[in-house]
This record gives structure tokens, sequence and C-alpha cells, in this order.
């Protein structure tokens, strides 16, 4: 049997985007429903070191993002809506607030770190991106286990939630006692480190999902996605994921080039 390749993906409002290690490939339902696909490689940053290996990944699929509007810019994601900004900017406000507001530091610092979480929680609410991340989880399982998998995934996102949350918290805290002008060097590399640890944790809870301590980590973000992140999709919304998986697929086995049918 083929060795199957590590993917990941991104819940469109009108699509699914997955990306595999040098390839990415979407598909969208156009409002007239027709299905529109793109896949083209991807760039990537690849590092050794702890400290930089989990913002590289982060970083490697944010800078898919401009290419896939720029093949497919019918492509909605999910940020992409004027209530989504505004949250943005109200979590900026009310983590400026919190700040200010007399708190122990350690609770300031993890109401901050829950505030930093509001954009993305309102970006997966509203019209079919819940199906569609849904659609995105069973595809991708069912490729990487062979088998019908349900609609939540061991390795989305929500399971850094909690992680991320508590270094985030630990981290700001510390960079509270810098000396006010390194303060914000302090809080840039506080973040740098959050990111860093929560992604290292993240990955050893993928590698061993039989340790009680990694299926204690990995349940809140289990609940995020059966009760909040996630919807049972309708078959189309799976044909529109289906059609992503393959046209990534089919540009990792090529190894190069680029490919987009309507």
């Amino acid at each position: 049997m083929a060795e199957k390749l590590r993917l990941g993906g991104m819940a469109l409002r009108n699509g699914v985007l997955v990306h595999g290690p040098t390839s990415w490939g979407c598909a969208v339902r156009l409002d007239d429903g027709t299905l529109k696909v793109a896949a083209a490689r991807k760039r990537t940053f690849r590092f050794e070191s702890p400290l930089l290996r989990g913002p590289g990944r982060l970083l490697e699929a944010l800078a898919v993002l401009p290419a896939v509007k720029k093949q497919l810019p019918e492509a909605k994601l999910p940020f992409e809506q004027p209530r989504v900004v505004g949250a943005m900017l109200a979590s900026a406000v009310g983590a400026r607030a919190v700040r200010d507001a007399r708190l122990t530091p350690a609770a300031r610092e993890l109401t901050v770190a829950l505030l930093s979480f509001a954009p993305a929680f309102l970006s997966l609410r509203g019209g079919d991106l819940t199906a569609y991340h849904g659609a995105e989880h069973i595809t991708i399982g069912t490729y990487e286990h062979d088998e019908p998998r349900a609609r939540e995934h061991e390795r989305c996102g929500s399971h850094l939630v909690g992680p991320l949350v508590v270094t985030a918290a630990a981290a700001n805290a510390l960079a509270q006692k810098a000396p006010l002008p390194l303060r914000p060097a302090a809080r840039a590399l506080g973040s740098l480190g959050a990111v860093a640890a929560s992604t290292e944790l993240f990955g050893w809870m993928t590698r061993n999902p039989e340790k009680r301590l990694a299926r204690a980590l990995a349940r809140p973000g289990y609940e995020l996605q059966h009760r909040f992140a996630t919807a049972e999709p309708t078959p189309a919304q799976v044909e529109v994921a289906e059609a992503a998986l393959r046209a990534c697929l089919e540009l990792e086995a090529q190894g190069s080039g680029t490919r987009a049918d309507g």
C-alpha cells in the first residue's frame, strides 16, 4: 500500500482547500451550481529549529491563500466578512481594556488570550462554512484511514486552542515583567514561543493518541469541532471536498506543473 500523504485543509464559505507537502487543490461551488477546481504548487517554509518549525508550518498554510484567490477568485475565504473584521477590531479594543483592568496578571493574560480567538470562532459561524468544514474532515480522514470517517479530525487546528491559550497567557505574563521599553519586543518573542510550544505539543498529541494526557488535551478540540465548528455536510458538499482532494493528490503525484479547470 502506498504511503499516505500528510494533508491539511481549510473550509471556505463555498468550498474546500486541501494542501499537501508540496501542492494545494481547491474546489468551490459556484452560484449556478457548477464546480470549479484549481491546483498549484505551493511555497514551503521548512525549519529544523523547534522555535521556528511550528510558525513555519503556519506561514506555509497562510502563504497558499493569495495563490488560491489568484487562480480561483470565486473562492470565499472564511474571514472575508465584515462581521469578522469588526470582531477583530473589537477583540483588539477588548484586549486593551483588559490589560488596563484591575485583574491578577494570570487572569488578565488568560482573558486576552481567549479574546484573540474570538474572530476565528466568529468566522466559523454562519452559512455553509461549518458544513464544508465537516466535509473537509470527512474527506481527508477517509483518505488517510482508508475507511469512512466522521466530521471530527484529530489534526484540526481546534486542538491548538487549549495549548495556545495556556502558552500565550504564560508568555504574556512573563513579558509583563520585562522593563517597559523592552516590553513590546518581549511580547513578540513570547508570542513566537507560544506558537512554537503549542505546535510542538500538538505534534506530540497526534503521534501519541493513546496517551492519557494526549486524549485529555485533545478533548476540548474535539468538543469544539463537534458542537461548534463543524456540521454534517450534504453529499454535494462532500463532492466539492473530494474534488479538492483529487486535485491536490494529482499534483503531488506529478511532482511539478499546475492544473486548473472549471
